[in-house]
């Protein structure tokens, strides 16, 4: 894992408000393993029993194709021998023809066995790769589904880049490892059982002799590997502190240029590189040279093999085919134990991927709707907080026994300090977090016993950080209602001052917003939510610093849009800058969590208390700036 992604884990903090590849096929390189690997195994063996006919259909085919295969240097060694003897016969001065016709019987019936062998590994690595997708597309299906059914907090606590790396690259390794092992891991099996058979039934000796071999190959190939996982770990270390390097002077290149930092850059990535590179050569010829090596070990054994079976064929212990038939068995014996070795890496990489996903999976959900889930039909407004209490963390409490009452067609401004909870009213309001005490009830009836999309869509939302998705500024617009017409979207742009700037763009209502929207200022992208927020004509608004990134003038006609908008809607405003609220039926004033004055912007400066010396604070600022100017 590069420094770049652990950087991105979660810290463990307390959660926000809710506004706000595989591989290790390579032998010696470093593998993530799986904390408790017996219990992703188990589970992962599950979503493949839902395929244990189609995996019945894969060994058959696994063993038969191996067989054939296996088979097939024993039936040349005939041939071998036929000529051989023939050839003996000859020198010999013995006059005795060479059996062509027994030849190209064998040799027609060697086609045929790697015909059928061809088939079968055909047939295997095509069912194998319709069970692995399958299982994949079950994955994701499960983590989509669930995904839906967390709740708010679960994002919160973690980042956008954990979560969509289980989603999609450990969903995908798992499926990439499950094409590859279940194909080979069944065939190397099979291939060195039967390998070992087939020497068996040549020479015992000869078997033996090739078998001694082995554990001088495991010795090189443990040494070796071990020596290069330590390069292989400062290589992946600095990579991602390249890539991190990379991206933040890329991220922030118009910083870096006005402060005439480009040769620091420069010096830095330099210098990473240097690392890089020494670090990957390192782990590159270490690693590279396993092979070299256990090509040499194989060389031994095939030497021996090759002495040991002259003698026994001078002294007619076994056939000179049988000789050639054990040396290519021997050259195979090595084959599938490297195989293996290297599906071990694949299945504990697979199995590490495997226990994130199930980690997810295991997730605590949002809380069941009821059976019987209310659904009414357009809410008049009435909102009442009934001793509500909430904690983002039990031993945390944040808000405690909040009781507010507001009236159909209201419009409540909630003012407080920055941590005082105002978002987290919101919050509870739309349900993105449950309570821990009391209730909340919109006409009457408890939050908890309505549909959560229906209570959402209750909802109207304007947010200080912006949300547009890459599409046109037409398609962005008409995301707060289905099936709006051209015209509807005009309007809606027209209200929220949005249809000017947007027709001087090249494309108009055409233009294509980049997956950031850094095409437009930060005030544009807020003209068109608020454009959004008028076309999805809610029932109840709610505006979170809606008018913070535009400027004075833009402003006012904002407010005046927003409103006309919220005439006859139950209207929630959370800001900072108390001028823009004076006008407010209700204004909670809030603190630590609780409202601690409550009342119109006239009765609360009356109070000469929390609220008056928040808004004496801001404008005795502003005229101490004024008269400095």
């Amino acid at each position: 894992m590069s420094e770049r992604h652990k950087s991105n884990a979660p810290s463990g903090g307390g959660p926000r408000p809710g506004f706000g590849p595989g591989g290790g096929g390579m032998m010696g390189m470093p593998v993530q393993k799986a904390k408790d690997a017996k219990s992703a195994m188990k589970r992962l063996l599950g979503y493949l029993k839902q395929r244990q006919g189609q995996l019945l259909i894969v060994l058959l085919a696994a063993v038969l194709s191996t067989v054939f295969g296996i088979v097939s240097p024993k039936i040349m060694g005939r041939v071998t021998t036929i000529l051989f003897e023939g050839a003996m016969a000859k020198m010999k001065g013995l006059n005795v023809a060479i059996d062509f016709d027994e030849i190209g019987r064998i040799l027609l019936l060697l086609i045929g066995l790697y015909v059928l062998s061809a088939l079968f590994t055909f047939i295997q690595q095509y069912i194998v790769a319709g069970v692995a997708q399958r299982i994949v597309f079950s994955l994701r299906k499960d983590v989509q589904d669930k995904l839906s059914r967390l709740p708010l907090k679960y994002f919160d606590s973690r980042t956008h880049g954990e979560i969509l790396s289980r989603a999609t690259n450990d969903v995908d390794n798992i499926g990439n490892t499950l094409q590859q092992v279940l194909a080979q891991l069944i065939s190397s099996l099979v291939l060195l059982v039967g390998v070992i058979v087939m020497m068996l039934t040549i020479s015992p000796l000869l078997t033996l002799i090739t078998i001694i071999t082995l554990p001088l190959s495991i010795l090189v190939t443990k040494n070796v590997a071990g020596r290069s996982q330590k390069y292989f770990a400062a290589q992946q270390k600095t990579l991602g502190q390249l890539n991190g390097h990379v991206e933040e002077m890329y991220g922030g290149h118009t910083i870096v240029k006005a402060f005439g930092h480009e040769r620091k850059s420069v010096e830095t990535f330099n210098g990473i590189n240097e690392k890089l590179y020494d670090a990957g050569w390192r782990a590159q010829f270490v690693s590279g040279i396993i092979m070299p090596l256990m090509m040499f070990v194989g060389n031994i054994g095939y030497v021996l093999v090759c002495v040991v079976g002259g003698i026994f064929v001078t002294r007619q212990a076994i056939t000179i085919g049988d000789v050639q038939a054990f040396i290519q068995y021997s050259q195979q014996f090595t084959m599938p134990i490297t195989q293996v070795a290297n599906i071990a890496n694949l299945i504990q990489s697979a199995l590490a991927s495997a226990e994130r996903v199930f980690e997810l999976l295991d997730e605590t959900e949002e809380v069941p709707e009821t059976d019987k889930a209310a659904v009414s039909g357009r809410p008049e407004g009435h909102v009442a907080f009934r001793d509500v209490s909430f904690g983002y963390k039990p031993d945390a409490p944040l808000i405690e026994g909040m009781s507010i009452d507001i009236a159909p067609g209201q419009t409540v401004a909630i003012v407080g300090p920055t941590g005082a909870g105002k978002t987290t009213l919101v919050n509870l309001l739309m349900r993105f977090y449950e309570i821990s005490g009391g209730a909340i009830s919109i006409d009457g009836t408890d939050i908890r016993e309505l549909q959560r999309s229906r209570l959402r869509s209750m909802f109207g939302m304007v947010l200080q950080d912006t949300w547009l998705f890459n599409g046109t500024i037409r398609d962005n617009i008409a995301y707060g209602r289905d099936g709006a017409t051209e015209e509807d979207i005009v309007q809606a742009a027209k209200a929220a001052y949005a249809d000017h700037f947007i027709r001087t763009l090249p494309d108009g209502y055409n233009t294509v917003l980049n997956e950031e929207a850094s095409n437009l200022s930060q005030g544009q992208k807020q003209l068109l939510t608020i454009a959004r927020a008028i076309l999805a004509d809610p029932a109840i608004l709610i505006l979170d610093e809606a008018t913070s990134s535009v400027d004075t003038r833009t402003e006012a006609h904002i407010q005046k849009a927003m409103t006309d908008l919220m005439k006859g809607r139950t209207s929630f405003v959370i800001a900072h800058r108390l001028s823009t609220i004076r006008d407010a039926d209700l204004i909670l004033v809030m603190n630590h969590g609780r409202v601690i004055e409550q009342g119109n912007h006239e009765q609360l400066l009356t109070l000469n208390g929390f609220y008056s010396d928040l808004y004496n604070s801001q404008f005795t600022g502003a005229k101490q700036k004024q008269d400095a100017g």
